[in-house]
């Protein structure tokens, strides 16, 4: 079977009509990030330095479609506008692996190592670097006399280092959820893949001129993934807080776990001796001790000033994570003299009322504190006598 070759001007009104609908849909995209900068800024529960990467992240990806349209329009058009074909493909190609970056500045300092950041920036200058010396070579990328650009024999650092950028971000963003148990983690793997296979097809077939279309949609959606994610945490512990707790304990009514309740005993004496900044600081340290003891095995919360509370999936697990909760806190106050000790009580998920079980373990944790206080005062007893 033969196909007859398709006429230079159907070809033509096809170029014209596809390079139309790209740059309306780049116009829409510039629409939505212009939207979110400005919901950033505006917003009371970011941080400064969540607002300074999601604002870069969002004029990034601006900024390269806009450069996208540039060089599309550009490309092939008269040889006098070969610098700017030139330097519109630069700076896209240049900046592309930069946006992971911005995105992985967001997460919390606390789960994400400085080091290794500071490498990613140092790499990302060193390829800026290397692309810049590399153009008059046409490495990379190169644009001939009559203003056409082709690709290099080494385009495949670009799409390494891009590729590698993304990689860290996935990395990055499966510790934070983990550390911060975030339950609905397993949505990173899917948008990760998402984007990996445009990515892809990007490179593959660039023509389509789809990735930052798509990039832009993946932004807007690690945006509310982020939000909701903060949403869900304590500000002073990561652990989750008590608007977590309560939706979670619905869940778990008859699910034959086990509630825990916790309480810093004589925290206001802490307060008081050495300043609530130090007593932030004791809290964040007993965080730290139930997250490393019981986030493999259930929900960590504080659910009040001094109270925390765990969910426990499975009841048999507790006394193992009772005794890892111990010795975390004693390591701790090795670093921490003045950490104070943490009464405790527990009682089964089984059906009942969640408040009933909340206060079947507060008995049993009063209890515990009760009899601490007694076998502390028989000591002091012993003592003097």
């Amino acid at each position: 079977m033969q196909f007859l070759p398709i006429p230079c001007e159907q070809c033509f009104f096809l170029e014209a009509f596809v390079n139309g609908y790209f740059y309306v849909l780049t116009g829409i995209d510039l629409v939505v990030l212009s939207f979110m900068c400005i919901l950033t800024r505006l917003s009371e529960s970011l941080s400064k330095k969540q607002k300074r990467g999601f604002l870069l992240a969002f004029a990034l990806i601006a900024a390269i479609s806009g450069l996208e349209m540039v060089t599309l329009a550009v490309d092939g058009a008269p040889a006098e506008l070969r610098g700017v074909n030139i330097l519109s493909n630069y700076l896209g190609f240049g900046l592309s692996p930069a946006v992971p970056l911005c995105f992985v500045y967001v997460l919390d300092k606390k789960s994400l190592s400085r080091h290794s950041f500071k490498a990613a920036v140092c790499c990302e200058i060193g390829y800026l670097l290397f692309f810049a010396l590399s153009i008059p070579f046409g490495a990379v990328f190169s644009v001939s006399a009559d203003n056409v650009y082709t690709r290099g024999r080494y385009f495949f650092v670009y799409v390494i280092l891009y590729f590698a950028s993304l990689l860290y971000l996935s990395v990055s963003m499966v510790i934070t959820s983990r550390v911060f148990q975030n339950r609905s983690r397993a949505l990173i793997y899917p948008l990760m893949c998402f984007l990996t296979v445009v990515t892809v097809i990007q490179v593959a077939l660039p023509d389509l001129h789809v990735t930052w279309m798509c990039v832009t949609l993946l932004s807007v959606l690690y945006f509310t993934y982020c939000n909701e994610m903060w949403n869900q945490l304590d500000s002073l512990t990561g652990l989750l807080n008590q608007n977590s707790y309560l939706n979670r304990t619905a869940e778990m009514r008859s699910s034959g776990g086990l509630l825990i309740a916790f309480d810093v005993d004589s925290f206001k004496q802490i307060n008081d001796c050495y300043g609530h900044l130090q007593g932030d600081v004791c809290l964040a340290a007993i965080a730290a001790c139930l997250k490393k003891a019981y986030a493999n095995d259930g929900y960590c919360y504080r659910i009040g000033g001094d109270e925390f509370c765990v969910l426990l999936k499975n009841a048999a697990k507790e006394a193992a994570c009772k005794e890892e909760f111990l010795r975390q806190m004693e390591e701790q106050r090795r670093e921490l003299e003045f950490l104070p000790t943490v009464s405790y009580g527990s009682a089964l998920l089984s059906g009942e009322n969640v408040l009933a079980v909340k206060e079947q373990a507060d008995r049993a944790m009063y209890q515990y504190k009760k009899a601490r206080k007694s076998c502390a005062a028989a000591k002091q007893e012993e003592t003097t006598a």
